[in-house]
């Protein structure tokens, strides 16, 4: 053996950094496609976001002044059979929005009584309010005309009854087994008597809550009608939050390498580089569709307000269930959701005996509701157990809906908002970027159907 088979056997194997010279050829020889793609998908939460120049690379939400004291959950922790109330949650609850003392939160935390409910167990009417740790609670009440009347669903995280001692109108029983907590409202009332703070922070909430709002429970604007000659007429202005959101753009990168041989000797008649960069633009278009639905901060699923949060009546995907989630706000642009819950929505459709129109949308043939395109979008998670989420969205700026954020005019833009910067060495380099965010203009502009069964 030779020293040179000597060194070649001793020298780890390297990484492969750049497309290997085997696979160039492919290109360069015989009648071709460019290369294919199957993870390429529709993108359409991407084609119909209406983009916005984010100067400063951050755009901030200015909102006028509500009242409403909090619109959160209550987080738990554990398993099923040790579930708990994390106290710092509480203050997500109306009633105790904004208290910082710990030990106060500890305090009631420790009052809440823990109970199970099997399925299709009633939820007896109790003097207090009701946590729901795991599980979905139904609401069902007498109509105008006596009939029973569906008042929608609760699950995890949600609350329903009151401290006041008035009686509930409606009645509440468990589609799934359930664990509850309650706060009773004589403990509230003792807890109360002990704590100074928890009592002059539960008159200040219910001055609060007196005070003149708007439907939306935002400071209503004083205004006269109907009056003649010289009426007083009251003063007025819209206040707005002091502490807006601001959304600054992400990025997602990544760095392309091409082998300088590659790209001279084998980028005839298809160019090597020029299909390395159209697929790894390709890779990062569906990053940045991911993060824009899943992503903590700027995602669609997780900046969907608390009140724009549906449950489905039974289940599955139901017309009635789309039909709650389009009432839930004005000029709905489109629907978008997994294509198993596309298939599962069709499935109830046709059990009704009801036929959706197609409709055109960016050109495009697809399934639509009451007129409104329902679109697909594999980014959408399906849970373990078979669930997932539909999402309505209204968009532009104009109609205070949903936008999409970028900056263009950067160094080397290859595509609004997305750069490629090339480095010539003899493994050349390309770094490929893409800024991007999103916004909710208004909490309506976005409404979240959940825990959406697709196993029916």
């Amino acid at each position: 053996m030779t020293q040179l088979a000597e060194e070649t056997e001793r020298s780890p194997q390297r990484e492969q950094r750049s497309l290997a010279t085997g696979a160039a050829r492919n290109l360069a020889t015989t009648a071709k496609s460019v290369p294919q793609v199957q993870a390429t998908s529709p993108r359409w939460l991407l084609r119909m976001l209406p983009w916005v120049e984010a100067k400063g690379a951050a755009y901030r939400v200015n909102r006028r002044l509500t009242y409403t004291a909090g619109t959160g959950k209550v987080s738990f922790a554990g398993t099923a059979a040790e579930a708990r109330v994390i106290p710092d949650s509480l203050a997500e609850l109306p009633f105790l929005h904004g208290i910082a003392d710990r030990d106060l939160l500890r305090a009631i935390a420790a009052g809440l009584t823990r109970t199970e409910y099997r399925r299709g167990e009633a939820v007896p009417a109790q003097d207090g309010l009701v946590l729901i740790a795991h599980g979905k609670v139904a609401r069902h009440g007498s109509g105008k005309y006596g009939h029973q009347a569906a008042l929608g669903a609760l699950a995890d995280g949600d609350y329903f009854g009151n401290l006041d001692g008035a009686p509930w109108p409606f009645a509440a029983t468990a589609v799934t087994p359930c664990i509850t907590f309650t706060l009773s409202r004589q403990f509230t009332a003792e807890l109360r008597g002990q704590s100074p703070a928890l009592a002059a922070h539960l008159a200040d909430y219910a001055a609060r809550r007196a005070k003149a709002s708007n439907g939306k429970g935002e400071a209503a604007i004083e205004v006269a009608s109907g009056h003649e000659g010289e009426e007083d007429l009251p003063g007025a202005f819209a206040d707005y939050e002091l502490k807006p959101r601001e959304y600054e753009l992400h990025v997602a990168q990544t760095v392309l390498q091409v082998h300088s041989r590659v790209a001279d000797l084998y980028s005839d008649p298809m160019s090597q580089v020029e299909h390395q960069v159209r697929l790894t633009i390709e890779a990062l278009r569906e990053r940045q569709e991911h993060e824009l639905i899943n992503s903590p901060d700027i995602g669609l699923l997780h900046n969907a307000d608390i009140s724009q949060r549906l449950h489905t009546r039974a289940g599955p995907p139901a017309p009635d269930d789309m039909d709650a989630l389009l009432a839930r706000r004005r000029k709905t642009r489109f629907f978008l959701a997994h294509p198993r819950a596309i298939a599962a929505f069709g499935r109830e459709c046709t059990r009704r005996r009801i036929c959706p129109e197609a409709v055109q949308a960016d050109g495009k043939t697809v399934h639509s509701w009451r007129g409104v395109p329902v679109l697909p979008c594999d980014k959408i998670p399906v849970s373990s157990h078979g669930t997932t989420s539909i999402l309505a969205l209204r968009t532009g700026e104009q109609d205070q809906g949903v936008i999409g954020l970028r900056q263009t005019g950067i160094p080397d833009e290859h595509e609004p908002g997305l750069s490629v910067r090339i480095d010539d060495q003899a493994v050349m380099s390309y770094l490929v970027s893409a800024y991007y965010s999103a916004a909710v203009l208004v909490p309506d502009a976005l409404g979240v159907l959940e825990n959406v069964e697709l196993g029916h």
